[in-house]
C-alpha cells in the first residue's frame, strides 16, 4: 500500500490543474481534472454506492495502481489511497456497502481493498441525464502532490489461470459473492472468506467484457459470444445470444425498465457501434436496434469515414440515458428510447477509455488515456 505523494515517486511531478491555460486540447471543456491522476493508461472507473457517504472515484490503470479519491461537492478532488497489482488493472467495483474495492488485474489475480483498514487481500490468483457542470476528467498525465490517506491497510487475493478482465460484487437475498471473468474461459464466483471459488462456469471463449445487476449478469466473449445469467438462489446460465454485431465486442452495460428491473443491455463494440438489445421484448424486431457512433463524419455515409471503437457505455441512474466514450476522443449522450442523440462533446487529443456515473447521476466521470487501439503508437505526457 502506497500513499498518494509518498516519497517513492508517486504525487511527484507536474500538476495539469483545473482552469490552467493549455495550448493544446487535452482539456478543451475545461472539466474538473482529478489530481494525481495514474501514470499510465486508465482502463476502469468505478464510483462509490449510495450507502457511502460523498463521493468517492476508483480508477485502475496500467501502471498497475488502483487509487482512490474523495471527489467533494465543490468538484476539487482529495487523493486518498492506493494499492498496487503486477500488471495492468482491468476492471474494478465496490461492495454494496462501499467498505471493500474489487480489482481484476492482468497479473492473473483479483484482489479485495478493505478501505477500513487499506488493506488489499488475493481472492483470486493463478493455480490457487447528466449534468454538465459537474463532469471530471482523470487523465493519464504526471500527478500534482496532494496527500491524504486512510488507516492502515488488509488485501485479498481470490485463482485463474490467465489474465482477470471483469470483476463484479453480487448482494442477493441468500448470498454474497465476487464475480470474475477472465481470459481462461471461466466465470467463477467467490465467498471473500475462501481463497476457492464456490462455483466454475465455462464460458465458449474468452470473457472480453462483462455486467451485473441483479438479478442477472451478461457476458461478452471473443468471437462474438453472449450469454444471459441469472442469479437468483445461484447463478446459472440463462441463454445464449447471437451478437447483433458484426465485430468484436468491447463494453457492455445493462439497463433497467420502469420498475427498475433490469431488462436489456447496450453492446458496443470496435466497429463504431451500439446495439441495444432487450432480453424478454414484445416485438423482437422493433425493439432491438443498433446505431452507429463515434465515427468522423457522424451518420453520413457518403464521405470516407474514420470508424472507432466504442470504449465504454453508462446508463444515468436516474434519467436512463447512456453515455457512450470512444477513441475518437469524445462522449456523447443518448436517449434509447427517442432513438436520438442529446449531446457530443467535444474532442480531446487521446481516446476516451473508461467513464461512470456517480450514483445519483449528478457527476459524470471520464478517463482521458492512450486505450492501445493503434498499437504501441502512445501519446505520453
Amino acid at each position: 500500500m502506497s500513499l498518494f505523494g509518498a516519497a517513492s515517486g508517486f504525487g511527484t511531478g507536474g500538476a495539469s490543474m483545473f482552469g490552467s491555460a493549455a495550448a493544446d486540447n487535452h482539456n478543451p471543456m475545461k472539466d474538473i481534472e482529478v489530481t494525481s491522476s495514474p501514470d499510465d493508461s486508465i482502463g476502469c472507473l468505478s464510483f462509490s454506492p449510495p450507502a457511502l457517504p460523498g463521493n468517492f472515484l476508483i480508477a485502475g490503470s496500467w501502471a498497475n495502481d488502483v487509487r482512490c479519491w474523495e471527489v467533494q461537492d465543490s468538484g476539487q478532488t482529495i487523493p486518498k489511497a492506493q494499492q498496487m497489482h503486477t500488471g495492468p488493472v482491468l476492471d474494478v467495483c465496490w461492495s454494496d456497502d462501499g467498505s471493500k474495492v474489487f480489482t481484476a488485474s492482468c497479473d492473473k489475480t483479483a484482489k479485495m481493498w478493505d478501505l477500513n483498514s487499506n488493506q488489499a487481500i488475493q481472492i483470486a490468483q493463478e493455480g490457487v441525464a447528466y449534468r454538465e457542470v459537474a463532469v471530471l476528467c482523470v487523465e493519464a498525465s504526471p500527478p500534482s502532490l496532494n496527500a491524504c490517506h486512510l488507516s492502515d491497510t488488509t488485501v485479498v487475493e481470490f485463482p485463474h489461470d490467465a489474465p482477470v478482465k471483469t470483476i463484479h460484487w453480487i448482494k442477493a437475498p441468500n448470498y454474497s459473492c465476487v464475480m470474475t471473468g477472465s481470459w481462461d474461459k471461466t466465470l467463477k464466483f467467490w465467498d471473500t472468506r475462501s481463497s476457492n471459488p464456490m462455483m466454475v462456469l465455462q464460458l465458449p471463449e474468452r470473457c472480453y467484457c462483462a455486467d451485473m445487476i441483479y438479478p442477472m449478469a451478461v457476458v461478452a466473449t471473443a468471437e462474438r459470444g453472449l450469454i444471459v445469467y441469472q442469479l437468483e438462489n445461484q447463478p446459472s446460465e440463462f441463454r445464449r445470444i447471437e451478437s447483433p454485431l458484426k465485430h468484436q465486442h468491447r463494453c457492455v452495460a445493462i439497463f433497467k425498465d420502469k420498475q427498475n428491473k433490469p431488462t436489456g443491455f447496450a453492446l458496443g463494440s470496435i466497429e463504431g457501434r451500439v446495439a441495444i438489445h432487450y432480453i424478454n421484448p414484445p416485438n423482437p424486431a422493433k425493439d432491438n436496434f443498433t446505431f452507429k457512433c463515434h465515427r468522423s463524419n457522424g451518420t453520413n455515409t457518403s464521405a470516407p469515414q474514420d470508424i472507432y471503437a466504442v470504449n465504454g457505455i453508462a446508463f444515468h441512474p436516474v434519467h436512463g440515458t447512456l453515455a457512450t466514450v470512444g477513441s475518437d476522443g469524445r462522449f456523447s449522450f443518448w436517449d434509447k428510447d427517442a432513438r436520438t442523440k442529446l449531446k457530443t462533446s467535444e474532442q480531446l487529443d487521446q481516446p476516451i477509455s473508461a467513464c461512470c456515473f456517480n450514483h445519483n447521476g449528478n457527476i459524470f466521470a471520464y478517463a482521458s488515456s492512450y486505450d492501445w487501439s493503434k498499437h504501441r503508437r502512445k501519446q505520453t505526457r
